[in-house]
């Protein structure tokens, strides 16, 4: 019974490995996801930036 457990936790842990392992390769949803976070995070700096110096214009 214990090389049964313990057969059975090995193939258990190579499994999780081997998982983990195949969740590292980015798949074409991820990268058009990180595409679209990219273009937000600039967006948001270009209406950060132009709310500044409208802020900047107006004190003027």
């Amino acid at each position: 019974m214990k090389a049964f457990i313990s057969l059975l936790l090995v193939v258990l842990a190579v499994s999780f490995t081997l998982t983990l392992t195949a969740c590292e390769k980015k798949g074409p949803a991820e990268k058009a996801g990180e595409k679209i976070d990219h273009a937000v995070e600039k967006t948001t700096d270009t209406v950060k930036d132009a709310a500044k110096k409208a802020e900047e214009g107006l004190k003027q």
